[in-house]
């Protein structure tokens, strides 16, 4: 099988991917600055997997790195998930997140390009279809300044690597525009294990029912949604990752550049992530309405049907796995992978 450079490979997606990819026999190189992740996730999916893969610590800015990288190990295809991603984070501090993922970004593919290594797969993202689309969204849709600078950094990559294969057909990319990630693996072995304050829901609900936060703010009850709270379309991350072996294996296969929606196609509310966490785990999330946030959309759901076309992928896990499988992963690490380091 192939070998694959998984950049950001020590992530929370990243890890879950890693352990699909040895799973379906290709080898792995993983490389991570470990700046928002733990190398104990990667000994964590040798231990799931039996299987063992090359850890290499270094940062995508760094052409060095990366050249050595190309050279000692023979790259067949690169998955490319390092990178910054708290939206509140990129409106205070842009040009770090145009240093990280722009930036950061070009200098991969530069040396993809030195390497001569041309099959990629980006970790993408929804928020590319901006505020002048509405749900459900579609890959054929003209894509709109997305209203945060770290879902802006993933439109300029999206389309700067459009114009490279526009450019040189060589290039085989795979742009996979997720959507909500939430849940762990079944183990409870790996999971999101965000440090500091959590930007996403589901580490903030897990958190709160293992009582390191009192409670959960929810952002707005008066959108024009079923209950009034916002709607999303949370994906378990092992579908997602799952998607991500079947793009690779496409990739190898093809040229040119296409965009796949990975997501369920449907709508989740908020309020409905909570009750239905507290019915599945029996566990209650004490909870307060607050005002709501700047730049939160009423409803974002997918049209996943060209994946499902095209990838033959489909979500296979229901909303009860998601959550079942994120209170396994927090509740057997209460502190995440800090308990071990």
């Amino acid at each position: 099988m192939a070998n694959i450079l998984v950049t950001g490979g020590a992530g929370y997606i990243g890890s879950h991917t890693c352990v699909e990819l040895l799973n379906a026999n290709h080898d792995v190189v993983v490389f991570d600055n470990l700046s928002n992740s733990s190398i104990e996730s990667l000994n964590r999916v040798q231990e799931l997997t039996g299987k063992s893969l090359t850890f290499v610590e270094g940062d995508i800015r760094n052409s060095e790195q990366l050249d050595q990288v190309f050279v000692q190990h023979k790259i067949d295809a690169v998955i490319h998930f390092a990178g910054l991603k708290a939206v509140g984070e990129s409106q205070q501090q842009p040009l770090i997140y145009f240093d990280n993922n722009i930036a950061g970004s070009i200098n991969l593919v530069n040396a993809m390009q030195r390497a001569e290594v041309f099959k990629l797969v980006l970790s993408s993202s929804a928020t590319v279809y901006g505020e002048l689309n509405s749900s459900p969204y579609s890959e054929n849709m003209t894509l709109s300044m997305p209203n945060n600078n770290y879902g802006y950094t993933k439109l300029v990559i999206e389309q700067m690597l459009e114009k490279t294969a526009e450019a040189d057909e060589r290039w085989s990319i795979a742009l996979l525009r997720y959507f909500n990630p939430v849940g762990a693996h079944k183990s409870g072995r790996i999971g999101e294990d965000p440090q500091g304050i959590p930007n996403n829901l589901m580490p903030y609900v897990t958190q709160v029912a293992v009582g390191r936060r009192e409670k959960l703010a929810i952002f707005g009850n008066d959108y024009p949604t079923l209950d009034g709270t916002c709607e999303r379309d949370f994906i378990h991350v092992v579908d997602l990752s799952k998607a991500h072996v079947l793009a690779v294996d496409n990739r190898l296969n093809h040229r040119g550049c296409r965009a796949w929606n990975i997501g369920t196609g449907i709508a989740i509310s908020v309020l409905q992530i909570k009750e239905t966490f507290e019915r599945v785990n029996g566990v209650s999330i004490p909870t307060e309405f607050v005002e709501r946030r700047a730049g939160d959309l009423s409803a974002f759901y997918a049209d996943a049907s060209r994946a499902r076309e095209e990838l033959g992928w489909s979500a296979q896990f229901t909303l009860e796995d998601m959550l079942k499988d994120s209170w396994h992963w927090q509740k057997q690490n209460p502190n995440g992978y800090r308990d071990v380091e």
